[in-house]
């Protein structure tokens, strides 16, 4: 298992005992993979593309996405990747990510865009997140950041605006193949689930004594085992430290993960693969459970930035 490990300083290549870090001249903001090929937004300098599992990055030149700010990064079932970036727009690649373009529709054709705004840069804001839909290349739900969780069916061509009662300030997402009406939504205005496909919302915040959540993933061999990493408010997460991971099964209220101590730990960011295998990076480095997120254990990066991390991706 390889692991793709993005801060603002630099992206680290984690591959067994073996760390090698790429990208430190460019800010990297998110990363994904899909076989050999890893691709990694930056703040700085557009769309970085390995073909090579993460041994050598190029930029990806001659397009729209060459110097703007890559904010969210995504690999469809289909084959197809797609980029979100500040201000929002959507792009798509159907070359593994050589080439891009935008989509049909912008995003900001819907109604509700009068009103997003990223609070530390009110003057705009951004795509944080893309979730593609497991089992259909052209269905997406789009987080916004600040104000709207969206969504298409058709690729971008046209666009569902945010519903009432659902996420305002989604961070991350996670859906499961084997439940593909699901979305898990980790906002800084709660924890979301939705069983329709993101037509109506539910808030199991049972057990959460924080609930600026961050990042969730899920188990691969169960849509019910739910990890979710949260804080008290975005300083906490981002800033200070105070940052917590939790776990859920089912129905059952939340339960803190004792492995991770919150004094002064900045928000983890969570990526699934296996069957029950998750993994958290973090401030304090690379941790993996292999049950599901009950008991954890440092695999990598003891001595990880000081720094909140950007993402991470997995790669078998």
């Amino acid at each position: 298992m390889r692991a793709f490990c993005a801060f603002p300083t630099g992206l680290f290549v984690v591959d067994g005992e073996s760390v090698e870090e790429r990208l430190t001249d460019v800010s990297p903001s998110c990363v994904t993979t899909a076989a050999e090929t890893v691709v990694c937004g930056t703040s700085d300098a557009g769309i970085w593309r390995s073909a090579d599992g993460g041994g050598r990055f190029e930029r990806v030149d001659g397009d729209a996405l060459e110097s703007t700010h890559v904010t969210a990064l995504a690999a469809g079932p289909d084959g197809t990747w797609w980029a979100g970036t500040e201000p929002s727009a959507l792009y798509r690649s159907d070359d593994d990510g050589r080439t891009w373009r935008a989509t049909p529709t912008p995003v900001t054709t819907l109604a509700s865009s009068d009103e997003w705004s990223f609070p530390p840069r009110p003057h705009t804001h951004h795509v944080r997140w893309i979730q593609p839909r497991p089992d259909d290349g052209d269905a997406l739900a789009l987080a916004i950041e600040a104000g709207a969780l969206v969504r298409t069916r058709d690729g971008g061509e046209t666009w569902i605006d945010r519903v009432d009662g659902g996420p305002f300030d989604t961070h991350t997402m996670a859906a499961h193949a084997a439940a593909p009406d699901r979305v898990y939504a980790a906002a800084g205005d709660g924890y979301y689930e939705t069983a329709d496909w993101g037509v109506t919302w539910e808030t199991p915040e049972d057990g959460l004594d924080r609930t600026y959540c961050w990042s969730v993933a899920v188990a691969p061999a169960d849509p019910e085992v739910r990890v979710l990493t949260a804080a008290s408010g975005p300083r906490a997460a981002h800033g200070r430290g105070g940052a917590a991971v939790f776990r859920r099964e089912a129905d059952t209220p939340w339960t803190r993960v004792a492995a991770f101590d919150p004094d002064g730990l900045l928000a983890p960011v969570l990526a699934a693969s296996g069957e029950r295998t998750i993994h958290a990076l973090s401030n304090r480095g690379l941790y993996r459970s292999s049950d599901g997120g009950e008991t954890w254990e440092r695999v990598a990066l003891a001595d990880a930035p000081a720094e909140r991390p950007t993402g991470i991706a997995l790669a078998d």
